[in-house]
């Protein structure tokens, strides 16, 4: 008698060298199992996935990570809509997901308020302006800012100030103290004229020139009775002067109009929209302040200030690409 055929799947060249059964009546129903098990072996069916090509690492999947494909185009698509994309077609080219994938993806999203149809396409949804709140209810600035100054601290060996516009003053909200023995009058909750310190310029960028000279004006009202020697305010020419030139480069100086003989350069915190919210300082005597050091220091200062602006969301503007004729 020959021996019962093994219950393990075999390969399709051993199927064709097993011997033949002398009994072909009762080897019949086994050949055909083992023929079902080799075409069922040999067979591989490719995974039921639509090809994807999603922009940055959000689409980067390997294997191990297949089953977090759905989230990963779920947030591509949130990307894309941010980026400007508001119809179906370009959500899928942009994915590369067939037009009924992209469907149910954007469908799901609508439902969960994370994106909202519109006369026109889809945009951002109330949700995300939700959980955007809550985010930055749980990562207050100071929080955010702090490795931030200290790191200024560190490279510069000079006091470092963090502050927030408060009507037409400057409220400092942090502080490190210098490391050269140096000890200046601010504190963390005292307040100063924007338009006479560096930190409160730097929140002055973004303004009209209107608002430039009322606040110069605001500034001579409440420093009136203060005594500067040597007086080193600039007049409303020259302040206003100046002002044009720190908007054009994005930072800006105190040179002695706060306090006599100390010196500062600042930068401007913006938040996700782009909009000013707050400034840091670095802040020194002209001994340690040179007009050259400061000029070194105006990219420290913006770096650092940019650092935090993108913790809070902030996204540097793009430049425009051009179109070569051919």
């Amino acid at each position: 008698m020959n021996k019962a055929m093994p219950t393990h799947a075999v390969s399709a060249s051993d199927a064709d060298l097993a011997p033949q059964a002398d009994h072909a009546s009762s080897a019949a129903p086994r050949q055909a199992a083992n023929a079902a098990k080799v075409s069922r072996a040999s067979v591989q069916h490719p995974p039921v996935v639509d090809e994807i090509a999603l922009p940055s690492t959000l689409l980067d999947i390997t294997p191990q990570q297949a089953g977090t494909q759905t989230l990963l185009r779920g947030l591509a698509i949130l990307e894309a809509a941010a980026a400007g994309v508001r119809d179906l077609r370009t959500f899928g080219a942009a994915l590369g997901t067939t037009r009924s994938t992209t469907h149910r993806l954007v469908s799901s999203l609508v439902q969960a308020r994370y994106l909202r149809q519109v006369q026109g396409g889809y945009l951002l949804g109330p949700k995300l302006i939700e959980l955007g709140t809550i985010a930055l209810e749980q990562m207050p600035l100071t929080t955010v800012a702090r490795q931030h100054l200290e790191s200024l601290a560190e490279q510069t060996l000079d006091t470092i100030h963090l502050g927030v516009r408060d009507g037409d003053d400057v409220l400092y909200i942090d502080k490190i103290p210098g490391t050269r023995g140096l000890e200046m009058r601010s504190r963390v909750g005292h307040r100063m004229p924007l338009a006479s310190t560096g930190i409160g310029k730097a929140m002055m960028l973004d303004l009209t020139p209107d608002v430039w000279q009322s606040l110069f004006e605001a500034s001579r009202r409440a420093l009136a009775g203060v005594s500067f020697k040597p007086d080193n305010r600039p007049d409303a020419q020259t302040f206003m002067q100046r002002m044009t030139n720190y908007a054009a480069g994005g930072y800006t100086f105190d040179l002695e109009e706060n306090e006599a003989s100390i010196r500062c350069v600042a930068a401007p915190v913006r938040d996700a929209s782009g909009a000013v919210v707050a400034a840091l300082s670095v802040a020194s005597t002209i001994p340690y302040m040179s007009l050259e050091r400061m000029d070194e220091l105006i990219p420290v200062v913006q770096r650092e200030a940019r650092a935090i602006s993108e913790e809070l969301g902030w996204r540097a503007p793009q430049p425009a690409t051009r179109r070569i004729k051919r």
